[in-house]
């Protein structure tokens, strides 16, 4: 099984030597996304909740290009350079994502790519939900 390099139109492009997402057998491993606005590829701007709806948006894309729904996603990741946003960015994640939640970790970080406050990384499983 080889994996799959996965670069959805409508998504942002990658700003490194790195995959947008890869499929592996039946899980699709996303790589973190900043809040990029995917026709520009400019950050946005306007605050944590803006910036979540963002990234959420992004990841939205690359799953509906895989058939696959955030009812698919098992675990995510969420890197955040700032805790005192958590409740702000949790509120926004809520809306995006039912029971069974997924798995989550969430950490703080110095700093993230082109001066992102928040960055959401994904792996979904190609069930049936």
């Amino acid at each position: 099984m080889r994996p799959q390099a996965i670069c959805p139109a409508g998504a942002p492009k990658a700003v490194g030597p790195y995959s947008v997402a890869v499929r592996i057998g039946d899980f699709l491993f996303a790589s973190g996304q900043i809040p990029l606005d995917p026709a520009s590829g400019v950050l946005v701007a306007g605050g944590i909740e803006v910036e979540t709806e963002r990234i959420l948006q992004n990841i939205k894309v690359v799953l509906e290009s895989q058939g696959l729904t955030f009812a698919n996603v098992v675990k995510t990741t969420v890197f955040m350079t700032n805790l005192g946003d958590f409740a702000q960015m949790n509120g926004v994640y809520a809306r995006y994502f039912a029971e069974p939640f997924p798995a989550r970790s969430t950490v703080q970080v110095a700093a993230l790519p082109k001066g992102a406050a928040v960055e959401i990384e994904i792996i979904a499983h190609f069930s049936t939900p």
